[in-house]
């Protein structure tokens, strides 16, 4: 189902330059990232551009963001893994505003793309065993292995099959909630205009765009977490 109407995609349109108008067409997904890029960029500037003893409103909802972040990321991994922070945080608040921009008519969130979530889960399991090899060197493998050398020829295949799982139920939960949202959201514009018939599912967008950006997060901490403990 094509979106009805895309703000940014509609300013391509705009300089009819061919390749720039399909690239508007076939990939609005990147183009509302670097949106989302933008609009954190322009945030974390205004937030810190004066940082002071005494912060202003800016700053006092940055840092209440991020340090209730953090703290609850070393309540799950422990003081060590505070390194890990500006990672899982990006992933957090990145995830979080491109669900909460689907939510403005003329908007396309970039989680509702295949794409960007698998890129997303990508990342988090890549550096999941990234970690692992930081803490462990070879003995990492151990992970893999079973507690018992004779079960390895059973146990080495199914946590294969669990590690690239991840990519999968990271990835495809985040899309689907996102694009049966977009979708829903289409058939109300469609069938009852831009303002009543919306307004329910946009204010359950706003508590699933939460909870979605939340799950990533906490499974991303938890997938580290296990790679920085010792094989069993």
């Amino acid at each position: 189902m094509e979106h009805p109407y895309l703000f940014f995609v509609k300013l391509f349109e705009f300089t009819h330059i061919k390749p720039l108008v399909h690239f508007a067409h076939s990939y609005p997904h990147v183009i509302y990232s670097w949106v989302v890029i933008g609009l954190l960029m322009g945030f974390g500037m205004l937030a810190t551009r004066k940082i002071a003893m005494v912060p202003n409103k800016a700053q006092n909802i940055f840092e209440l963001l991020i340090s209730n972040i953090e703290e609850f990321m070393v309540e799950i991994v422990g003081e060590e893994g505070r390194w890990l922070f500006p990672l899982v945080a990006t992933i957090f608040i990145y995830i979080f505003t491109s669900n909460m921009i689907g939510l403005i008519p003329g908007f396309f969130p970039p989680t509702a793309s295949l794409n960007t979530t698998i890129s997303c889960a990508l990342t988090v399991v890549v550096f999941t065993h990234v970690i692992g090899i930081k803490y462990h060197g070879a003995k990492y493998i151990k992970h893999f292995m079973g507690p018992i050398w004779w079960m390895t020829p059973i146990i080495l295949p199914i946590e294969l099959i669990g590690h690239l799982a991840r990519v999968l139920s990271l990835s495809f939960r985040l899309f689907g909630n996102m694009m049966g949202h977009e979708l829903v959201l289409g058939i109300l514009f469609f069938l009852a205009g831009a303002f009543f018939a919306p307004l329910p599912i946009m204010a359950l967008g706003i508590f699933v765009a939460l909870v979605q950006a939340f799950v990533f997060f906490l499974l991303s901490v938890m997938y580290f977490n296990g790679a920085m403990e010792h094989a069993h």
